[in-house]
């Protein structure tokens, strides 16, 4: 009897978090293409569910009350998890308000960098812009990794990130003696 128990406590236990996955899902983004999806998913369910606990109250009452007990903890867990696995990728940087522009405009800085470490002339003409010994350049390399950091990372201000990765640059050329850009 505690086999047969078992087993239908896991097969309650799977039908039911799958059953409560499923309508989460299509109650809140969409029922999806068929009409009665719904219906069908609440009976695929039941037709899993309704025995797992119907079996073993047969066998013994208390043993119904538990498997009762039990898929209402699995639905209430499911659902749970289900909400902190979405505030969780709420909250992931990529899904910020901005992120797009923040992630172009760190990369044309990153790329604007670049152009001293690539290009051999830039190189010659301002040495300073490559040697982590300047404290211009070093800060400059920190507000790099600050900002690489930010934009993985949920929590952090990627935005400001980036902010201070441009006046690090910017700060960085000055010190190095690279003429400003020519007004537009």
């Amino acid at each position: 009897m505690p086999a047969m128990m078992l087993l239908w406590g896991v097969a309650l236990v799977l039908a039911t978090a799958a059953t409560t996955y499923v309508l989460h899902r299509k109650l809140t983004y969409g029922r999806g293409p068929e009409p009665d999806g719904i219906f069908w998913d609440v009976f695929g369910g039941l037709v899993v569910i309704a025995p797992a606990i119907l079996v073993p109250a047969v066998q013994g009452p208390p043993a119904g009350l538990i498997m009762i007990f039990v898929g209402l903890a699995t639905a209430a867990g499911t659902l749970l998890s289900i909400r902190k696995v979405e505030r969780i990728h709420a909250a992931e940087p990529r899904r910020r308000a901005g992120f797009p522009d923040d992630a172009a405009r760190h990369q044309s800085i990153l790329e604007q960098w670049q152009q001293y470490e690539l290009d051999p002339a830039r190189t010659i003409d301002f040495p300073a812009m490559t040697d982590v010994r300047t404290v211009e350049t070093a800060a400059l390399t920190r507000a790099m990794r600050e900002a690489e950091y930010c934009k993985i990372t949920a929590g952090t201000d990627y935005r400001a990130a980036v902010e201070r990765l441009a006046e690090a640059l910017a700060t960085a050329e000055r010190a190095a003696g690279v003429p400003a850009p020519a007004p537009r």
